[in-house]
Order: structure tokens, then C-alpha cells, then sequence
């Protein structure tokens, strides 16, 4: 239950944020991406919150290779500060950030784009990240089945052994053979893998129709989880458009073919702000992280842990 309301206020902060983003409040600079060895990466990300006087500086690395070693994908740290003294006011861990502000934001585009009574949830990937947007999801909406894809036959199950074991209701976790036995007919998705191809995991034609998709993105700026077929007849959500420009996948593949145009990527802001609305059309989040979601998410986990304390 605390668990919940933790990701609740999460997610409501990041609402108040993108509102502030999309109206010109605030903005989030591009982080400082270092790449060094094998696919290594290590990003620099600072961001002020003027309505909040909060500012954040993200250290994170990413380390594909780290899976392998019985290691996370990701390591990091977050400095949250007090802009009128400049005082460090929280130190949070990066990686444990990073996935729960992830999955916040899924949820939130989830919150306006789907059906109250929404319970059926296909998850595509099975690490860390997946954890966090499966409870993030159950935050938002009453799920009762979740089935969940990996290639890692073994990683799917721990998921959903785990999904079982601690959710505050039966639900019904399925592990699927296939990424399309997962996807068919589900009202959410979700896909969260750690894929550096540009042969999408989930193909267009199996989405249903009036579902609603969130797709974090693989490893690197061109890579694809989700049919870029797909943003064409859909409702197309990004965080901000120019940082979506750049760094996803789908996004970029559906511009340069002309299956969208600029004008056909909506902010997440609008959305919030009921610029926008799904009205039950296949919606497509896709995001790319930024800045300023790492500090909206340290401002509500720091005035949780403060609340509790």
C-alpha cells in the first residue's frame, strides 16, 4: 500500500511537471552522453524545476555487458538541491530513480489513454525496468492479467513469480512464448528490453486495436521496439518533441519514411492538460527520458521520504 502511493505521488508530480514543460515553464536541457568501450555510456544530466526551486544533477552509466556479470544494467546517483541556497538537499540512487520515473511516466500517459476498468497488461522484457512498469501500471489501473515476454525464458518466469508474490490482489501472470501470443488483444503494453536492432520486437498488426503502448526504447538513439507502421494510425505521445527527434527509435524511422509528421507528435503536457485526448484511438508513448524527470522525481520521493520520516 505504501508502495503504491509512493508511485501515485510519482506520477502526480510528473503530471505537474510536463504541464509546466509543455507551456514553457520550465525546460530540460540535453544531458551530456559520453560513450567509451563496448556500447559503454556514461551521461551527465542537470535540470532545474523554477516552480518547484529544485535543480538535479544525474550521474548514470550504462553497461550492457553488466547483465551478464550478475550486475545491473544501470548505475547512478542524483543530486537533488535547493535553488534559493543552493544546498544538496537529497542524494538518491540513480538507478533506482531511473526506473521508477520510468515507469511513472508510462503510467501516466496510461492514466489518460486508457479505460478505467483497464486490467490486462502485456510487459516485453523481464529486467528492472519491467519491475517498475508493471507497478507503476497497477498504480493507475486494477490489473488482473499480465503476461510478460523475454527471450530469456528464465527471466520472463522470475518476473512472473514476482508479479504473483507481491501484488496486492490475484493476478493472473502469464509467461508467452512469443512477443505476439503477449501483445494480442492486451489493452496495455508495455516494452521495456535492452534490443541495440532495428527489427522491431512487436509488430504493428499485432496491436489491437484501441490499445495503448508504451515503449521505453532499446539501447541507442535508432533502435526499435515497437513497429514504427504503427505511429501512423495511432495517437503518437512523446515527452518533448525535439528530445524525441532525437533520440527515439520509432520516431525517427516514422518521420523519415513520412508516416508521420512533426505536428502528429503530441507532448505528454497537453495530454495532461487536456490539450489532447485518446477518445479510444490507439495511443503510443514513446519515451526517451530527461532531466527534468529525474528531478520531479526526486522533488515527490524526497518529500515522501521526509513525510515519513
Amino acid at each position: 500500500m505504501a508502495g503504491t502511493r509512493r508511485m501515485v505521488r510519482v506520477i502526480d508530480v510528473l503530471g505537474e511537471m510536463f504541464a509546466d514543460l509543455a507551456a514553457g515553464r520550465t525546460r530540460s536541457p540535453a544531458r551530456t552522453v559520453i560513450e567509451h568501450g563496448d556500447q559503454r555510456v556514461l551521461l551527465v544530466s542537470p535540470a532545474v524545476w523554477e516552480q518547484r526551486g529544485v535543480g538535479s544533477v544525474k550521474i548514470t552509466t550504462l553497461t550492457p555487458d553488466n547483465p551478464g556479470r550478475g550486475l545491473p544494467l544501470i548505475h547512478g546517483i542524483v543530486a537533488l538541491t535547493d535553488l534559493a541556497t543552493g544546498q544538496i538537499t537529497a542524494l538518491l540512487d540513480g538507478a533506482e530513480l531511473t526506473a521508477v520515473r520510468t515507469g511513472a511516466v508510462a503510467a501516466l500517459a496510461t492514466r489518460w489513454c486508457t479505460a478505467d476498468d483497464a486490467d490486462d497488461l502485456a510487459v516485453i522484457g523481464a529486467g528492472v525496468q519491467a519491475r517498475s512498469l508493471v507497478r507503476a501500471i497497477a498504480a493507475v489501473r486494477p490489473i488482473r492479467t499480465v503476461r510478460v515476454y523475454s527471450r530469456t525464458r528464465t527471466s520472463a518466469e522470475k518476473l512472473a513469480d514476482w508479479v504473483r508474490d507481491t501484488a496486492p490482489h490475484p493476478v493472473h501472470a502469464i509467461v508467452c512464448d512469443t512477443a505476439k501470443a503477449a501483445v494480442t488483444d492486451a489493452a496495455i503494453i508495455c516494452t521495456s528490453t535492452s534490443t541495440s536492432d532495428d527489427t522491431p520486437v512487436v509488430e504493428a498488426g499485432w496491436v489491437a486495436p484501441g490499445a495503448h503502448v508504451n515503449v521505453i526504447g532499446g539501447t541507442h538513439p535508432d533502435a526499435i521496439e515497437l513497429d514504427p507502421a504503427l505511429l501512423a494510425g495511432a495517437m503518437v505521445l512523446v515527452e518533448d518533441r525535439t528530445a524525441a527527434r532525437d533520440g527515439a527509435g520509432e520516431v525517427r524511422a516514422a518521420l523519415a519514411a513520412d508516416l508521420i509528421g512533426v505536428d502528429d507528435l503530441h507532448e505528454l503536457g497537453t495530454l495532461v492538460t487536456g490539450g489532447v485526448r485518446a477518445e479510444g484511438r490507439t495511443t503510443v508513448l514513446r519515451t526517451v527520458g530527461m532531466a527534468i524527470e529525474d528531478t520531479a522525481a526526486a522533488v515527490a520521493l524526497h518529500a515522501e521520504a521526509s513525510a515519513t520520516a
